[in-house]
């Protein structure tokens, strides 16, 4: 039987009152999609045609933008909710959570289950109803990819809040759980949506530091104390790419990493104080690291090395790059005299100038490639490939490539091979 306006109008109003009792998350409405449903429900319940048009108009377009469907982008928010709940359920039992905390989080799932079964054919129906119209405007579906929010398959939500709760210790929170990645920028972390995808297997030579940093990572991912490292080398040798190579490789098993600019690093303690109760592991990553004699920057990340007053947490790691051995530039002019009468232990200066990279718990030093290992990089790279190209006749371009750029380095090798697979697959001019 065909509902009335007057019906539908009572409907709505109901999940409208469903989404304003929202306790924890509401915030899974404040999206593109979030919004537009909103004012979709709002145009329907007032019975305007016209608005009701434009308002679901404007919520498919909202959908098709962002590629998924209804059902879906619910699920997605509940995953990346950042609330009160989400925060505590990431360290804590539900059993421990205080009850009024609980309760809520209950609450908000059986409101937000309604919603999640309000489907767009009947969303539908409803403009149709409203605009009267002969058929229903065009539905917005899609075969959506697995969700392994554990809701997905749950026929009562508020009974599966233990089990929602194991996802969130699991998987984090927020934008922790979103992104693996992210940048620090004004105070704030920023997710990176698209990481460098660079993969440990598509790295060679260096297999001793290499394997030291991957030893000190999963030191890291088991709960111990890892070490902070310094990667030194020369340039191009993929000091950063091995770093970056880690995430990828253990982002599944909680590992994220922050990279933290170095006109920054002042901010070092607050970020650690950000990261220290997270539930996932943390890579302090700073690239080209070295310090003018003035600069006192280099105070915060003594400070986060060593620790202080505060206990270091078991759960960051600093990983830093450099292509200096001593991080802080030193000149002869610095080195002391006995005619020297400005400073009573200039000695000692000078020495705490030299010694700060000492105080990275592993040093792991990267060799400039002589030529077998960049052949052998080349090699292992062209592999990868699936270059079809005579051994000989790779070797002779390679050391071409390097005479003619950049000297044989890991990122000179990967230059030739880029050039190498374009060169092959595109017609000659």
């Amino acid at each position: 039987m065909t509902e009335s306006v007057s019906a539908i109008q009572a409907e709505v109003q109901g999940y409208r009152q469903r989404m304003d009792s929202l306790l924890l998350y509401g915030d899974v409405l404040h999206t593109a999609v979030g919004r537009a449903f909103v004012e979709m429900l709002k145009a329907i319940e007032s019975a305007e045609a016209a608005a009701s048009l434009r308002a679901y108009g404007q919520w498919f377009q909202a959908l098709a933008t962002r590629g998924e469907s209804w059902p879906h982008h619910l699920l997605r928010q509940l995953a990346y909710a950042d609330n009160a709940f989400t925060d505590q359920a990431q360290t804590q039992d539900v059993s421990s959570l205080p009850p009024a905390l609980v309760q809520a989080a209950r609450h908000d799932l059986a409101q937000l289950q309604a919603l999640y079964q309000l489907g767009s054919d009947r969303l539908s129906r409803w403009v149709q109803m409203v605009a009267q119209l002969p058929q229903p405007p065009v539905t917005w579906t899609l075969a959506d990819a697995p969700q392994p929010l554990p809701l997905a398959a749950a026929a009562d939500w508020p009974t599966a809040l233990p089990d929602l709760a194991q996802y969130y210790r699991r998987h984090g929170a927020g934008q922790l759980a979103q992104y693996h990645a992210f940048t620090w920028h004004q105070g704030t972390l920023q997710g990176i949506a698209f990481p460098d995808p660079i993969a440990l297997d598509q790295l060679a030579a260096y297999d001793y530091p290499r394997q030291q940093l991957i030893q000190n990572t999963l030191a890291l991912l088991r709960g111990y104390r890892a070490l902070n490292v310094l990667l030194y080398g020369s340039r191009g040798v993929g000091k950063s790419s091995l770093v970056k190579s880690l995430l990828n490789e253990y982002a599944s098993q909680g590992l994220r990493l922050v990279e933290v600019p170095k006109g920054q690093l002042q901010d070092l303690p607050q970020i650690v104080d950000q990261l220290r109760s997270r539930p996932q592991k943390f890579i302090i990553f700073v690239d080209d690291l070295s310090f003018e004699e003035d600069d006192d920057t280099f105070k915060a990340l003594k400070v986060v090395l060593e620790g202080g007053v505060t206990a270091r947490p078991v759960n960051v790691v600093v990983y830093a790059t450099s292509n200096r051995r001593h991080l802080v530039r030193e000149y002869f002019s610095d080195r002391p005299r006995p005619s020297d009468q400005d400073e009573v232990q200039s000695w000692d200066t000078m020495q705490e100038k030299l010694s700060f990279s000492d105080r990275f718990g592993l040093t792991l030093t990267f060799e400039p490639a002589d030529q077998p290992t960049y052949l052998a990089i080349v090699k292992h790279l062209a592999q990868q490939a699936h270059l079809d190209l005579p051994p000989d006749q790779l070797t002779a371009q390679a050391l071409q490539w390097a005479t003619r750029h950049n000297g044989r380095s890991g990122r000179s090798a990967r230059q030739f091979i880029d050039w190498l697979t374009a060169s092959q697959t595109l017609p000659q001019a």
